[in-house]
């Protein structure tokens, strides 16, 4: 497996693993039961969406960076990255982490019983069917960049990174409560 591979597999991981934690969130935190029982659950949880989807939204912003870089009309620097022309607009696209980010800040201040349950719907419902294609067809149009130091410029994956995102979604499954899975995802695809 190269590095590109690597780094290819690690972005389909995240997102996979952080679309089965939102939705074992959205699952137990919108419940009338959702109490300090579920807390350790629901704090790993929240710790591991605000890590990944911070590290998304950063590599949104080193995407508009260098599409605003790669523009007919600026100058090409020694880090071109040949990105394809489809980025553009999927960059500029509804569906960001900043977004997701936000959809979450609401459900975890949402007090009243009923009032939560709607609002961790709301973020699963955005995370499902507004981020994840948003970050799906992303991925897509990165698997057509054709050097690595164009992966290494907007994915900013390194072994540490993935060592972190491991540890973190490990300690999502040890919190899980009785009867609660990690699903609501297809299992990576392999790059």
């Amino acid at each position: 497996m190269n590095e590109s591979e690597i780094i290819r597999a690690q972005l389909v991981t995240e997102r996979v693993h952080a679309t089965q934690v939102a939705n074992a969130c959205a699952s137990v935190c919108g419940t009338a039961d959702a109490g300090e029982a579920h807390a350790p659950f629901r704090d790993a949880g929240v710790d591991y969406l605000v890590w990944v989807l911070s590290r998304f939204e950063q590599r949104d912003q080193l995407l508009a960076e260098l599409i605003g870089r790669s523009a007919p009309s600026a100058a090409r620097s020694a880090e071109q990255t040949d990105l394809p022309a489809e980025l553009a607009p999927l960059a500029a696209r509804a569906g960001t982490s900043r977004q997701a980010l936000s959809q979450l800040e609401g459900a975890l201040a949402a007090a009243a019983p009923q009032a939560a349950r709607a609002a961790w719907q709301a973020f699963a419902q955005f995370f499902n069917t507004v981020w994840c294609p948003r970050r799906e067809a992303i991925e897509s149009q990165l698997a057509r960049l054709p050097r690595i130091a164009g992966w290494r410029a907007v994915c900013a994956i390194d072994a540490d990174s993935i060592l972190e995102e491991r540890a973190r979604y490990a300690r999502v499954a040890a919190q899980l409560p009785p009867g609660v899975t990690l699903v609501g995802a297809t299992r990576p695809r392999s790059p």
